[in-house]
């Protein structure tokens, strides 16, 4: 019987040998099996070289074309400056919203937002409603 006794020191070296000598079978088969896909592509004619190639001359039409639909592109821009201007975003607008998706927000916390100061009623790590936020009620006499 071949099995493995706790005594004997040899079996992990034993394995490592047996699993390098399978890795190295693998990697020696890999180009054997591309050599094998080659000589498939050379019987059949669709090697790399048999395709034709473009011609000098089709390949600079090809290229003006671009450069032509480039430059009408450039021009239709430069005409309409208007169409293609990012639109204008409203500062305050964007700060409201970034403070009212923030994730630290506590429960008490209190918030400034373009509509005045809100107080955070909601939890943290759940999702936002809109009775979250409660308006803070101005000073007396600040009105």
């Amino acid at each position: 019987m071949n099995s493995l006794q706790p005594d004997d020191i040899h079996a992990p070296l034993r394995i490592r040998r047996a699993m390098a000598l399978a890795i190295l079978v693998l990697v020696l088969r890999v180009p054997v099996s591309a050599c094998h896909a080659q000589r498939v592509d050379e019987a059949l004619g669709t090697e790399e070289h048999s395709k034709p190639e473009m011609s000098r001359e089709e390949w600079l039409n090809i290229v003006n074309e671009a450069k032509k639909r480039a430059n009408e592109a450039a021009i239709e821009r430069r005409r309409h400056p208007q169409l293609y201007a990012p639109p204008a975003e409203d500062p305050d607008a964007i700060a409201t919203d970034r403070v009212l998706r923030d994730e630290s927000l506590e429960r008490g916390d209190i918030v400034s937002t373009k509509k005045g100061f809100f107080i955070f009623r909601g939890r943290s790590g759940q999702e936002r409603r809109d009775d979250d936020f409660l308006p803070v009620p101005a000073p007396v006499g600040r009105q």
